[in-house]
């Protein structure tokens, strides 16, 4: 049995320095720097209430993960709140310094935004969070081979996104031929 002071039996001792990792990651399946806080705080929620149980686990962020798959995923089956147009909007939060280093990379939240939810999921995890084919199928609960091809299909839609798109690389122009120099070709003619 896990003792510390603080009440939680460790939750915020684990949590604590994950809570980055998390935030990225919510960020990275939502698309949204409000929404992800959202996701990662009913995530952290979640975990919190069965904290005694997961906590025996090796890894109880794996857990967490799956927590934030399932609820990101739960976004798209509820209603949503039609939006209420102002005269004045109303004024909005910075976006956390956490998600300045995801924010850089411009193009990849939308582009990711574009995949449908699993395929999303089955990118971040293997391609952000760098998780292992094995890793990313016990997470969500499929085969290995499902990753492969979901993460196969993330990536070729990806790869056509126009946000992630690279210019593409024109080559140096050729050096003039020197004077009395006879090409190749003109050679074999």
């Amino acid at each position: 049995m896990h003792s510390d002071d603080s009440g939680d039996g460790g939750f915020a001792a684990y949590f604590g320095p994950r809570v980055a990792e998390l935030l990225r990651f919510a960020y990275l399946l939502t698309g949204d720097p409000g929404e992800a806080e959202d996701l990662t705080q009913t995530t952290l929620a979640h975990t919190f209430v069965v904290w005694r149980r997961v906590r025996g686990h090796d890894r109880p962020d794996a857990y967490a993960r799956r927590v934030m798959v399932n609820a990101n995923a739960g976004r798209f089956r509820r209603r949503r709140v039609g939006q209420v147009l102002v005269d004045v909007p109303p004024e909005r939060a910075e976006v956390s310094a956490q998600l300045a280093a995801v924010e850089d990379r411009a193009g990849l939240a939308p582009a990711l935004a574009t995949l449908p939810p699993r395929q999303r999921a089955v990118v971040i995890l293997r391609y952000c969070e760098d998780l292992s084919e094995a890793d990313v199928a016990a997470l969500l609960r499929c085969s290995t081979g499902t990753v492969k091809s979901q993460a196969a299909k993330g990536l070729a839609k990806l790869r056509t996104h126009p946000a992630l798109a690279i210019t593409e690389i024109t080559t140096a122009p050729r050096r003039p031929a020197r004077p009395g120099a006879a090409s190749s070709r003109e050679e074999t003619s």
